[in-house]
């Protein structure tokens, strides 16, 4: 049985080029970095959990809920077979249950915070809004996107920002968690605008205070899908 099923709906998502070097006390043990065309990225991602089930059983008030995270691209060499996979910098939740289970079980780096979203289709677009307050201070990351949704493209920088399958956290000095996460190939809407504003020292660190100047290589926003996260090993 999954450890979690869930939805994961609407997607936003904006791609930073970042110095590798920042990354680096991040990775996990026995994993490298992931690169696109020679680029490390970054992204913040903002999306809906719908529909929320834990080995099977949904909690009550705890079924739909925020996510925004900041996240980077790994792999894997398992028995000669790269699996291409996330390391989360942070995950922001409205639910302290929530960031307690993870941070627990999974070694992951949950916080809770107020948060708050705003899905709106007008005529000819739709607008995705998340949400998140740290010591009184709000962030934000809003998008107006087409309303007919697209396939991701094979080979492109969308595709290589959707498409890892797995998660890893550190474990332990010489030993990472590695849990598999599963769903279809994603469709996504074009964005033809975007506004983020977050402060990204004050909400992940000092390391990341650039990101709040810089702008995105690209910001996409992805329909999402039904999707499970299986349990985890050691590696």
């Amino acid at each position: 049985m999954s450890f979690l099923n869930a939805e994961w709906r609407k997607l936003a998502i904006a791609n930073y080029a970042i110095d590798p070097r920042v990354l680096a006390r991040y990775i996990p043990p026995k994993t490298e970095l992931d690169f696109w065309n020679g680029t490390c990225y970054i992204s913040l991602v903002g999306f809906m959990f719908l529909n929320t089930r834990l080995f099977g059983i949904p909690i009550p008030f705890h079924r739909n809920f925020e996510e925004v995270n900041l996240r980077f691209y790994v792999r894997f060499n398992d028995k000669g077979e790269w699996k291409r996979g996330v390391v989360f910098i942070k995950e922001i939740v409205p639910k302290p249950a929530l960031t307690f289970v993870a941070n627990t079980v999974y070694k992951e780096h949950y916080q809770t915070m107020k948060m708050s979203h705003d899905w709106v289709e007008h005529e000819n677009s739709r607008t995705v809004k998340y949400c998140w307050s740290l010591k009184g201070e709000e962030n934000a990351f809003s998008v107006k996107a087409a309303l007919d949704p697209t396939v991701i493209a094979q080979g492109s920088e969308s595709e290589f920002i959707t498409e890892h399958y797995w998660g890893y956290t550190k474990a332990g000095k010489n030993s990472s968690f590695e849990y598999e996460v599963t769903h279809p190939r994603w469709d996504c809407y074009e964005v033809s605008e975007y506004k983020i504003d977050v402060n990204f020292g004050s909400v992940y660190g000092t390391e990341f205070s650039e990101l709040s100047n810089l702008k995105p290589t690209s910001v996409m926003l992805a329909e999402g899908s039904e999707i499970t996260v299986e349990n985890k090993r050691t590696i």
